[in-house]
């Protein structure tokens, strides 16, 4: 298997002189919302242990963040204030917010706080400086802190001023859940145990294709699975009947192949599938060989023979790496090859057999349907972030922080 260069070390929280000092920590609170309340705050856990050692040595501790995508500036539907009240209840401590990210409120609320503190600025979307990275919101973001720390792995693939371009402004540090992300994902491409399992599923090759030219190098198994198999057995000349398929890229899957066979990369297909004439709850199913699938049918999930297959190569799996489900899961039944194969990768993971990795919103939900996800080694909630560095792209949030490093 091909191996990268090792990657540069990057500065942490150990690295850093934090007492007395106003810290601009970026975090992500892009969390789901229902009616002014926040519903589901995995990604708010996350930061929590950052947040307080950063308060418990005797920091100011200001917390940049931003939530959607508002398109034209300042939108009251996608301010941060209704995260205070849960932010507030999980750290334990009161949590002051202003309502702008730069200028003299910002200044005069970062002005009065005490050693220990801490204060959320609003969204920093609000403001088109961000997304353009933008000098001039750079030097008004960095005016508000003496250090900055990125707590936020999740939007680290963006180049925007409160996640790469303030980290040239003053000394920067990866915090806590950047720091274990980091460290994890790049034992991964460096220096997994071997056997190497990466599962790759989800609708699209087209979606997926650097990332699965970056893993074949990399892993000793690559199975694929979800709407994107169907192009990969129709490259094969099988029929998929009405299945989704982007048959504009057969030739490149083949070529996927060859090069994963030119790595010693076992592809793994599925040979058998659930179909349904079409995609809905309660629709009538059957389980057919790939080679027997008919004109009307819709391949909507691997089949039993699949599941075994890829159960019996996870056996002597050391390391997974997981990426999108196999099936439609959001529908039963077309959820069931997703949770056994994952219900088994959790028992291996507890069993201490396996290193289990996965990340993205649809495997993180397939996961989560299974109970698996809280028995798997390592959960990414990042998205973007996460697959483009197994695609094996240089972040430009983490390339910051990098850079600060070599002047320590």
């Amino acid at each position: 298997m091909t191996r990268s260069a090792p990657l540069a070390p990057f500065p942490t929280l150990d690295d850093a002189q934090l007492a007395g000092k106003r810290v601009l920590v970026r975090v992500d609170l892009n969390v789901p919302m229902d009616n002014g309340k926040v519903a589901d705050a995995t990604r708010m856990d996350r930061i929590l242990p950052n947040l307080r050692e950063i308060a418990s040595k005797g920091a100011k501790v200001i917390i940049l963040s931003h939530l959607g995508r508002p398109k034209n500036g300042r939108d009251e539907a996608f301010s941060l204030r209704p995260v205070v009240p849960e932010l507030e209840k999980r750290l334990g401590k009161k949590v002051v917010f202003v309502d702008d990210c730069i200028g003299e409120a910002a200044e005069a609320a970062v002005a009065a706080l005490h050693d220990g503190d801490y204060l959320l600025l609003e969204n920093t979307r609000f403001h088109k400086g961000e997304e353009k990275n933008d000098p001039d919101f750079v030097t008004a973001l960095a005016k508000l802190g003496d250090v900055y720390v990125d707590d936020s792995f999740s939007t680290s693939h963006r180049a925007h001023a409160s996640t790469e371009g303030i980290a040239h402004r003053m000394p920067s540090f990866a915090g806590r859940s950047m720091q274990v992300e980091l460290e994890i994902l790049t034992n991964l491409l460096t220096s997994p145990v071997r056997p190497v399992m990466a599962i790759v599923g989800g609708a699209k090759v087209s979606t997926k294709l650097e990332l699965l030219g970056n893993l074949m190098r990399r892993v000793d198994r690559l199975v694929i699975g979800g709407g994107m198999a169907n192009t990969f057995l129709a490259a094969m000349g099988k029929a998929i009947g009405k299945s989704l398929c982007e048959m504009e890229f057969a030739d490149i899957a083949r070529k996927i192949m060859a090069d994963a066979a030119g790595e010693n990369c076992e592809v793994v297909l599925p040979v058998d599938v659930v179909v349904a004439p079409k995609f809905e709850a309660h629709a009538p199913t059957r389980v057919v060989d790939v080679d027997h699938v008919g004109p009307e049918d819709m391949i909507l999930d691997i089949g039993p023979k699949s599941v075994a297959k890829v159960e019996a190569l996870l056996e002597s799996t050391r390391t997974l790496v997981w990426n999108g489900p196999f099936g439609a899961f959001e529908i039963p039944p077309f959820d069931a090859g997703t949770v056994e194969v994952a219900a088994m990768a959790a028992r291996m993971t507890k069993s201490g057999q396996l290193e289990s990795i996965a990340g993205g919103g649809d495997t993180i939900a397939a996961l989560n349907k299974a109970d698996a996800a809280k028995e798997f080694t390592y959960i990414s909630t990042a998205g973007g972030a996460f697959l483009e560095w197994l695609e094996g792209k240089r972040l430009p949030g983490v390339e910051a922080l990098r850079d600060n490093f070599r002047h320590i």
